[in-house]
């Protein structure tokens, strides 16, 4: 049997692309992700309530997917353009992790992937219970999250307006880090209240597959693989409640924050953006490829479901989702696929 993944039958990659380096890591939650679809294990969603309580609620695949066709009819496409989205860039939008087609090439849904292990190094010495994971978040996920939430709520583009222009309008030069500095509070009120307005609107955005290791160690636990997916919406409290009380300067959660509410607000007057001259033109002295990262101790309370430290997923998967001997074709100076590799080669040698 030539090596493939579980359910990945229609891809922009050969099966020979599968295994890469900075391939793997998204390739693999994709086949993790129909397996659980095709066996009727729904992943943890993270979303946000009406009182700005974060939620962990399980959630169909056909959700997160958004069809209800099955694995064998989608193309999975890495590293792509969702191009709906661009519709409201006067620049390119660049890609995502992953877009979703029907095999007649029709767009279905964007979404992001972060293969994260527990425990990370800021919470390994506390008891498994309280283990989380590290999320580092790119560019293009806030910019896919801002571009997700004016689709769905295009409809009503003078509400966004009325929320937003008070603050937004008074705004100078948004590459100015005194005057976002001082703006930081009006602009959280303003993302506050836009959130408050438009809370069912928000959908799965980010896929977070997580892989449980035995502490420190490559070992994978007995319970060792899920998924959490988070909603637009709930990632989006990670950096705007970092950003609060940070007034005095621009931290990564502030400028991600502020770009936010300038995407929301160009938008809502104009009808489209320069995506691309917002986020070079607000870098704030950070830099540009990683937006903001949050370490196990902050993303554990988001991750409030119990799946976090009891995965719903055994080891033994790993032989059910990596077909055909793929694991051979692992580069395993990378953590995860070291222990994929090592893990499946130790269970043949038995």
């Amino acid at each position: 049997m030539e090596p493939t993944l579980y359910g990945i039958e229609h891809s922009n990659r050969e099966k020979s692309d599968f295994w890469g380096k900075n391939q793997f890591n998204s390739t693999f939650p994709v086949a993790l992700a129909c397996y659980m679809r095709d066996k009727g294990i729904k992943p943890v969603y993270i979303s946000l309530s009406s009182d700005f309580e974060i939620v962990n609620a399980e959630i169909p695949f056909d959700d997160v997917f958004r069809t209800k066709l099955p694995n064998k009819d989608l193309s999975f496409c890495f590293e792509s353009k969702f191009e709906p989205y661009q519709a409201f860039s006067r620049e390119d939008i660049g890609g995502i992790d992953l877009v979703i087609k029907d095999t007649q090439d029709n767009f279905i849904t964007p979404l992001e992937i972060k293969l994260t292990v527990i425990p990370d190094h800021s919470t390994v010495n506390d008891i498994e219970k309280n283990w989380g994971s590290e999320l580092v978040i790119r560019p293009a996920t806030t910019k896919y999250a801002a571009l997700g939430i004016v689709q769905s709520i295009q409809e009503r583009l003078e509400d966004v307006r009325e929320i937003f222009e008070p603050v937004c309008a008074d705004i100078q030069h948004w590459s100015n880090k005194h005057e976002i500095a001082d703006k930081t509070p009006a602009l959280v009120n303003a993302l506050n209240a836009f959130e408050k307005e438009f809370i069912e609107y928000q959908k799965p955005l980010l896929m977070q597959p997580i892989w449980k290791t035995k502490g420190q160690s490559p070992v994978l636990d007995d319970n060792a693989f899920d998924i959490f997916v988070w909603s637009d919406f709930a990632l989006s409290r990670l950096f705007i409640e970092s950003a609060q009380g940070t007034a005095a300067n621009i931290t990564r959660a502030t400028r991600s924050t502020a770009r936010l509410a300038r995407i929301l607000y160009e938008i809502s007057t104009q009808r489209k953006t320069n995506i691309y001259q917002i986020y070079t033109e607000m870098a704030f002295e950070h830099q540009t490829d990683k937006e903001f990262a949050m370490n196990g101790g902050i993303t554990r309370n988001y991750m409030k479901s119990n799946r976090r430290h009891i995965p719903a997923l055994g080891k033994d998967v790993l032989s059910d989702i990596i077909l055909g001997g793929g694991e051979k074709l692992l580069s395993p100076e990378r953590r995860f696929d070291q222990t994929v590799y090592f893990t499946l080669g130790h269970k043949q040698r038995k």
